[in-house]
């Protein structure tokens, strides 16, 4: 598997960390990890990620690593990038600054604003897994539509989150940026592409990571790369990539209907019993399909 080394022992996002069984932020950090090197130093925000790999006095990390606050991971990562450039050594060390759905798309938009618009060499990754995980799945920016989180829950009243997810990837490529991606812990290899490539470019640049969460989706654990493998292939989370500003290449796929993905999950069963509400959804997944030519 790519991003997966022989040795263990090389592993930049050491085991031993306590991640649930099948987190899906926790393979992609490590392919993020493993793709930068080791002279990389990371800014993380609060989140399941930060929690799980530094319970204090032990680091999963085989990188510098610095943690802050929840809304300022892009902020903190700014600083070291401007010590480095002030120190003449911009080109010997990689920056990234890393965060959650949350931390990124709501409480850290400033920062990460902020960040692109100054120029910043940072690569800045968002592990997507939809809602606040760490703190009780409460819904965030990047929660789907009608999904059932504890602050949007399904009722007599409510399908669930009544907002669409917000187009995070959009909003970071109208910075002028030159790189920005989307990316499935489900295929390996393009992670570790990407974040190689994004890595060669001047200035700062953003990938956006889809990674199931069993928690908080409410699926089996053994499921998480096949469960974030159907949101591509539904079109509910195309791949796409951008280079100053435009799309330069999409993953196509042979569209499967959207059942396949939700039915695996316990956020969206609700759905499979409101024919009017789950059209809601087909319609979601049909404008992604149209908008960047998915379907093979």
């Amino acid at each position: 598997m790519a991003g997966v080394v022989a040795d263990p022992k090389r592993h930049l996002l050491a085991s031993g960390h306590t991640a649930c069984a099948g987190c899906g932020q926790a393979i992609a950090a490590r392919i993020v990890a493993n793709a930068a090197g080791p002279k990389t130093i990371i800014s993380n925000a609060t989140g399941c990620l930060e929690v799980f790999t530094t319970k204090a006095p032990q680091s999963a990390w085989r990188v510098a690593w610095i943690h802050s606050l929840f809304e300022n991971a892009a902020a903190v990562a700014s600083g070291i990038e401007a010590a480095l450039r002030y120190l003449g050594r911009i080109d010997e060390v990689k920056v990234i600054a890393q965060g959650g759905d949350g931390g990124t798309a709501d409480i850290g938009m400033g920062a990460l604003s902020g960040m692109l618009e100054r120029g910043h060499g940072i690569l800045y990754v968002c592990y997507d897994n939809e809602a606040y995980m760490n703190t009780g799945v409460q819904r965030s920016g990047l929660t789907p539509l009608d999904s059932n989180t504890t602050t949007s829950p399904v009722g007599k009243r409510s399908h669930g989150n009544p907002r669409p997810k917000k187009p995070l990837l959009e909003i970071a490529v109208a910075h002028n940026i030159p790189y920005a991606a989307s990316a499935s812990v489900a295929y390996p290899a393009d992670i570790e592409r990407k974040v190689k490539k994004a890595l060669e470019y001047k200035g700062p640049k953003f990938l956006q990571i889809h990674v199931p969460c069993p928690l908080g989706w409410r699926h089996d654990p053994s499921l998480t790369v096949e469960i974030a493998r159907l949101a591509v292939e539904t079109g509910l989370y195309p791949l796409v990539e951008y280079e100053n500003g435009k799309v330069v290449s999409v993953r196509k796929v042979k569209v499967k209907p959207v059942e396949e993905y939700l039915k695996l999950q316990g956020r969206f069963r609700h759905l499979l019993k409101e024919p009017e509400v789950l059209e809601e959804v087909r319609k979601v997944a049909q404008a992604n399909i149209e908008k960047y030519g998915l379907a093979i």
